[in-house]
């Protein structure tokens, strides 16, 4: 038997302010930093937009430019969670980028958002002077919306700069900025002059409270099982939705009749033919022959005509058809050359010629088109259908097909460019690689874009109408007025130019027009591209608008300026809440950037909520169903967590999934984390300033030279410090920034603060003042300032805050990338074999009645099998005990000494190791009194092992595994398998 170390040492960190205590018993000081981790005192210069930085010397002078473009935010309102999560991975790609590449510049803008902020205006001018912009008129309505762009810009800029993004502000954009409208106007010109953007009556998306086409990202398709009650604007009753209608057509000269359904029976006043199958049994006898239906409103013949499009599965097979409301049916009467007839006009109102139904809103057209026919004795039927209803995101108004005038781009050829970008050429990659199908799918079926819109508030499209000879008129695209007068003048020659009258479209562009020339509109262009910043290394943004921004983009990009935007892309899911909710006012399940950083209580979230309805955003319902969601999720508020937390808990999730749920809790644990970080610093400063009396290695030479000085421990966190800066750096560059905060979490924790940080007390003593504590001071230092250095992507105000007390080397800044070297996987297996003792040690002190453990001062007694493990065990003795917190260490080289004594717990932590714990001052008898609740937790740990086998077993005798494993890993599984299998025996043994 080996002797019995033993040392009562009174130093344990169980959790609480471990500096605190060490300073109180006289060994150091730490005057200049707080006692704990408060996030409010740390950054505290936020509020004042200053933005942390690390010293220039930290970033290693590669000067690899990587240059990045934020999302602009609309200047609709304050910054929601989902920018927040855009900011902190953004932020922490340039961080990381300065850290090991050097030049790196991420371009700030905001985005007017045309429709989303001429809405948000409209309600608030209503609801506080009860005037619509129709009141104001266009010019005073544009004042409004730009005293509302100028408040929201300058709070959004400060929430910015608040939540840490160290962007390039002397290159802040606004897309409807002077510079920007030059850009938009020179891309539409030069894309019409090139024959890309037309004009053309053709079916759009339309909202009637609007009064303009919206684009497919401004629709939301909700699903409605059987007849639904939905409240639509303009009606001061609900409307229902859900329903099927069967209407039956009289076939002319005949008794026959053809049935159609229809969920919109007012679009039957606009039908121009009944479509059916050629192959339809049901209809081949009127095949041959020309045959006509009687339409019973407008009093005329349409006709029955055949079309291989129709789905004849589909009810009766006879499809109605209503070009000026439907693509299918628009797409049909042109491959027929049917006239089309349009029932309503911008605002939803049955136009004229339609007698008793002309001047009626939409829907009161249709309750009234049901009476009609019915009284006719046409209607065959009604019943329950599930449908997808299509809704305005901005009005929530019901969207309607509308032929209107529009201008459009091609997208046909740009967008074959775009796909073969990605598909063949390797030039554009887009990560996750699994949206490249989507990619595919959506290019691949590219339509022409409609870029025009009905509203007010954006960039005025620069096309020019000139009328002559009364009837004519001739469209121009122009940078100028001037410039359109010098262009007819060109066009129309043989025309007197007196006689020509000339004017501007009144319609704007579609956002996403001017914001798809962002890559290259802020950095130069049209005037000189800037080399340094264009093309962008990458594009970061969600993947929900994949095609509405990123493809045009893309294919503007291309089109325009002759090279691809960026090299990469890169696409981030949506927040939902923790539960996997999408985040809606309605539902009580919104949280604010600054709800997580601040704190908030429950009675100021239902304030919020009920200022909302004030200001028209909530309606009456949805403000109950906000308050009842928030009372559920948030019952005592949500606490303080500070903006590092935020960013390090948005960055903890897979960013690359579709949906990212976010915990508030996980939030409020990451802050508790930094306080680990910053006791652990506090007691690095105290132990330095009392034990560091010989010249720190980190300021007179490189700390890999000392390495003869070091003990095992030492050496062993800085392996494991080289393997986290790894990890770190690998997932940055595989974009999987939970596995570089979970190695972080994983350093900080479990390997720093639990493990090394304890084992240092050993030395940390007056009467062990000695070479080895100056060398352990130096090494947490190290740790400590390299370790940072990773965290300062995510958490840059913790970062700077306690590299400030740190005051690290130049020495270091010269050298501190270069960690990596200190890894030893041979010396980090030998030490993770002790260190799952230890574990085992603990967990048998706490699972076998651990207030009768405790209170006997228990002693382990170890036997190690391995001659390599027992040579370790037989230098870290105080090691063991010190993690361990045991009385005394007891190695035993012979197995038959270790089982003559009376043990009160008794497992094996592996295949060649087994431990015993015995309560000192017991008596046998009391031993084994108590060593009967052993039982539990010994079966807890035999389980535990079983798993592990079964699992094993399961993946070595799979097929598949079989043919696709190198050698070298079913070699190693099969080791491990064989050691699992010993494990137990063992614990079989020591149960007998």
């Amino acid at each position: 038997m080996l002797r019995v170390f033993r040392r009562n040492v009174g130093l344990h960190w169980t959790g609480g302010c471990i500096a605190t205590r060490f300073i109180a018993r006289g060994y150091g000081s730490t005057r200049d930093i707080a006692t704990a981790y408060q996030p409010s005192q740390v950054e505290r210069h936020s509020t004042s937009g200053a933005v942390p930085q690390l010293p220039a010397e930290f970033s290693q002078k590669l000067d690899k430019p990587f240059n990045l473009l934020l999302p602009p935010p609309n200047v609709t309102g304050d910054l929601h969670l989902g920018h927040a999560l855009t900011c902190a991975i953004q932020d922490a790609l340039v961080r990381q980028a300065r850290l090991s590449g050097g030049r790196a510049t991420w371009i700030p803008g905001m985005d007017h958002a045309g429709i989303a902020t001429q809405v948000v205006v409209e309600k608030r001018l209503f609801k506080e002077r009860n005037l619509t912009r129709h009141n104001l008129g266009r010019e005073k309505f544009l004042e409004e919306v730009m005293r509302w762009k100028v408040e929201k810009e300058e709070s959004i800029r400060m929430a910015l700069k608040k939540l840490g993004c160290s962007m390039d502000w002397s290159k802040e954009y606004f897309t409807m900025d002077t510079h920007q409208s030059v850009a938009v106007r020179e891309a539409f010109v030069q894309l019409f002059d090139k024959g890309l953007i037309y004009r053309d009556r053709s079916l759009v998306n339309w909202s009637c409270t609007l009064e303009s086409a919206i684009s497919d990202v401004e629709v939301e398709n909700v699903e409605i099982e059987g007849p639904t009650e939905v409240s639509v604007p303009g009606y001061d009753r609900t409307i229902t939705f859900g329903r099927m209608v069967d209407i039956a057509y009289k076939v002319q000269g005949s008794t026959e009749e053809i049935v159609v359904s229809t969920t919109r029976p007012e679009t039957f006043l606009g039908d121009v033919a009944v479509a059916v199958h050629p192959e339809d049994g049901r209809y081949s006898h009127l095949r041959n022959k020309v045959t006509f239906l009687w339409h019973p409103v407008r009093k005329e013949e349409i006709p029955l005509i055949f079309d291989s499009a129709v789905d004849r599965a589909f009810g009766t097979g006879a499809v109605k058809i209503t070009p000026a409301h439907d693509r299918f049916d628009f797409e049909i009467a042109r491959r027929h050359h049917l006239a089309t007839v349009e029932v309503m006009d911008e605002r939803g109102i049955v136009q004229k010629h339609f007698g008793q139904f002309t001047g009626l809103p939409r829907y009161e057209a249709r309750e009234k088109v049901m009476n009609y026919l019915t009284k006719l004795s046409l209607v065959r039927g009604v019943k329950p259908h599930t449908m997808l209803l299509p809704l305005c995101s901005r009005s929530k108004d019901v969207v309607e097909l509308l032929l209107r005038p529009q201008w459009f781009i091609r997208c046909q050829e740009m967008a074959q460019r775009a796909l073969t970008a990605v598909r063949d050429e390797g030039s554009l990659a887009i990560v996750p690689k699994t949206f490249e199908r989507e990619w595919f799918r959506w290019l691949e079926n590219c339509h022409d874009w409609c870029i025009s819109r009905q509203v007010w508030w954006g960039h005025r499209i620069p096309a020019y109408v000139a009328r002559y000879e009364t009837t004519k008129e001739l469209w121009i695209a122009a940078r100028s007025m001037n410039e359109a007068r010098e262009k007819c003048a060109k066009l129309l020659p043989n025309v007197p130019q007196d006689t020509i009258s000339i004017e501007q479209d009144h319609d704007v562009l579609d956002t996403w027009f001017s914001s798809a020339l962002l890559p290259f509109s802020s950095t130069g262009w049209p005037e000189k591209l800037s080399a340094e910043l264009y093309p962008l290394q990458l594009m970061e943004t969600g993947h929900d608008i994949l095609f509405f921004w990123v493809a045009r983009m893309v294919m503007l990009g291309q089109e325009l300026t002759g090279q691809l935007p960026f090299g990469k892309i890169l696409l981030h899911g949506i927040i939902c809440d923790e539960f996997g909710r999408k985040m809606s006012k309605s539902l009580g399940n919104v949280i604010k950037p600054e709800h997580v950083i601040q704190g908030i209580t429950l009675d100021k979230l239902q304030a919020e909520a009920e200022a909302s309805h004030r200001q028209g955003i909530l309606s009456k319902q949805e403000l109950s169903k906000s308050v009842a969601g928030q009372r559920k999720m948030f019952p005592k508020g949500i606490p303080e967590c500070g903006i590092d937390a935020l960013r390090f808990t948005l960055c903890s999730s897979n960013v690359k999934t579709h949906f990212i749920h976010f915990n508030v809790q996980e939030a409020y644990t990451n802050k508790l984390f930094f306080n680990k970080i910053w006791q652990a610093t506090r007691y690095t400063l105290g132990c330095t300033e009392r034990f560091g009396t010989l010249k720190d290695p980190l300021q007179t030479m490189e700390l890999r030279k000392a390495v003869d000085q070091l003990t095992l421990m030492d050496r062993w966190i800085l392996s494991r410090l080289g393997n986290t800066v790894q990890q770190c750096r690998d997932a940055f560059e595989n974009y999987n920034f939970h596995l570089a905060t979970a190695a972080l979490k994983t350093f900080f924790y479990s390997n720093f603060c639990d493990v090394y940080l304890e084992t240092t007390k050993i030395n940390m003593k007056p009467e062990c003042a000695t070479n080895a504590a100056a060398l352990h001071c130096a090494v947490l230092k190290y740790c400590l300032t390299v370790g940072l250095l990773q965290m300062e992507p995510f958490t840059p105000y913790l970062a700077q805050e306690l590299l400030q007390h740190l005051s690290p080397s130049s020495t270091l800044a010269d050298d501190w990338a270069g960690v990596t070297c200190w890894i030893d996987p041979k010396l980090e297996e030998r030490i993770d074999g002790m260190l799952q003792i230890c574990q085992h040690i603990r967990q048998s002190k706490n699972e076998f009645n651990p207030p009768i453990v405790r209170k006997h001062n228990p002693t382990a007694h170890i036997h190690a099998k391995a001659q390599e493990l027992a040579g370790l065990l037989q230098t870290q003795q105080a090691t063991v005990q010190q993690l361990t917190h045991c009385n005394g260490i007891i190695l035993h080289a012979d197995e038959r000494t270790f089982n003559k004594v009376q043990f009160l717990v008794k497992c094996a932590p592996s295949h060649n190791c087994i431990i015993g714990i015995v309560a000192e001052s017991m008596d046998a008898a009391a031993c084994r009194g108590h060593a009967i609740t052993a039982g539990d937790g010994s079966r807890k740990m035999l389980a535990k092992v079983d798993a592990e086998i079964e699992k094993l077993m399961k993946t070595i005798g799979n097929e598949g595994y079989k043919k696709s494993a190198s050698e070298s890993v079913q070699k190693r599984h099969q080791e491990k398998l064989n050691q699992l299998q010993q494990q137990k025996e063992e614990m079989l043994k020591l149960r007998s």
